[in-house]
């Protein structure tokens, strides 16, 4: 179990520590390599080859999947600037929200961030906009689909059905709209502050909003249809999607989105280890669950969620789902999971990744475009005391559900 806990504290401190080197593909691949192979090794020569087998099909679809999404979001370009009004904020947030569990949290981001920015950019006060922008789109927004977020994408890829995340509306509505809401409040009492240069400026450099790339839309629309393909079938259209857009998109498009395959080769490389280091860890705490001391609701939320706050999100949700099924009993389960036990981890993972910038894929994102684009960020400390203090009082709202619920 050693290696899945060393691979994943370097992925969360190596890009603090030592970015240069991080941001060197080869420099992944040898971490990588070098915490997995011990573990192929062993499940290999004790008998559980059929372990890492498993975990290379569920990288398999995982991957592409993500990788569909990516590429084609990435083919579509929002051009224009209009008036930054809080209202025309609120609806980038809501809107990105809706998209963020058609498209993923990733898509969502990576088409509604530039407009934001643009919309944005003759404005003075507006250092709160993005910060929550990345709670609200780069996060929370993707809690309804397994399409939303990598946690939930393996939750389906494990045997939670399709539609099932879907029951997960009421907490999405409770976090989107109450981020949106203390937002508004936020954003008006900036606006109004807001210099009349400003203002004037802004009215006067108003530019139309226009859609390109469009030919990728139906295509994102495809990817919703083949994830409910069988698995081999699943896997082939996501790849044939992915090739298609990336072949068929016009190079203006994929340079006015700063497009490049890094971050999604960065995902193929760490994964890979991540899927073939998780079996162990997913064996024993299923086998060690009732011995532990987390089992209730409340507590897999708040375990999974404080992980998904300085790991990556996905792996926290493989663990802490192997966790849960351990601990569950009875007819009523959703791949092998109590009903309550499994939102409680889908909750935590999705909506807790959002406490730090390291907690997601997305939010890092988010952060470097906006520093691209002159945008003052928070600091990584600052920008988590602000996330807990917008989320933590939500949170409190979600554990009381969770006691009552499972009572």
């Amino acid at each position: 179990m050693i290696p899945f806990a060393v691979l994943v504290l370097g992925i969360a401190s190596f890009p603090l520590m030592i970015p240069r080197a991080w941001g060197r593909h080869d420099f992944q691949i040898f971490v990588t390599l070098a915490c997995t192979a011990p573990v192929a090794y062993f499940l290999l020569t004790s008998g559980n080859g059929g372990h890492l087998r498993d975990a290379a099909l569920s990288y398999a679809s995982f991957v592409v999947t993500i990788g569909a999404l990516y590429i084609t979001a990435s083919g579509i370009y929002i051009s224009g600037d209009i008036e930054a009004t809080p209202r025309t904020n609120l609806a980038f947030l809501v809107g990105g929200a809706l998209l963020a569990s058609l498209i993923g949290t990733t898509g969502a981001s990576i088409l509604f961030i530039r407009p934001l920015l643009r919309t944005n950019r003759q404005r003075s006060r507006r250092l709160h906009i993005v910060p929550f922008f990345i709670l609200a789109v780069s996060n929370a927004g993707g809690l309804l689909t397994p399409l939303g977020d990598p946690p939930l994408l393996l939750g389906y890829l494990e045997g939670v059905p399709f539609l099932w995340t879907l029951k997960l509306f009421p907490y999405w509505a409770l976090y989107v709209g109450s981020i949106s809401a203390i937002f508004f409040f936020i954003e008006r009492r900036a606006y109004a502050n807001e210099t009349s240069a400003a203002k004037a400026r802004d009215r006067s450099e108003v530019e139309r909003l226009g859609v390109h790339g469009t030919r990728n839309i139906p295509l994102l629309a495809a990817i919703v249809g083949a994830v409910l393909l069988p698995a081999g079938w699943r896997e082939a259209a996501m790849v044939l999607i992915g090739v298609g857009s990336y072949f068929g998109t016009p190079k203006r498009v994929h340079e006015q989105n700063g497009f490049s395959l890094g971050p999604i080769l960065e995902v193929a490389v760490l994964f890979a280890g991540l899927f073939a280091c998780l079996a162990p860890l997913e064996h024993n705490l299923a086998h060690q669950a009732t011995s532990l001391p987390i089992g209730r609701a409340w507590q897999l939320f708040w375990g999974s969620g404080i992980l998904s706050s300085v790991l990556d999100n996905a792996p926290t949700y493989a663990a802490f789902s192997a966790l849960a099924r351990g601990v569950s009993h009875g007819s009523n389960l959703v791949a092998g999971i109590d009903p309550i036990k499994l939102a409680a981890v889908s909750v935590g993972s999705v909506v807790m990744g959002a406490t730090t910038y390291i907690g997601n894929g997305p939010n890092l994102m988010v952060k470097a475009i906006a520093e691209r684009d002159g945008y003052t960020m928070p600091s990584f400390a600052r920008y988590a005391l602000f996330a807990m203090a917008v989320l933590i009082p939500i949170h409190a709202v979600t554990t009381t559900v969770f006691l009552l619920l499972e009572h």
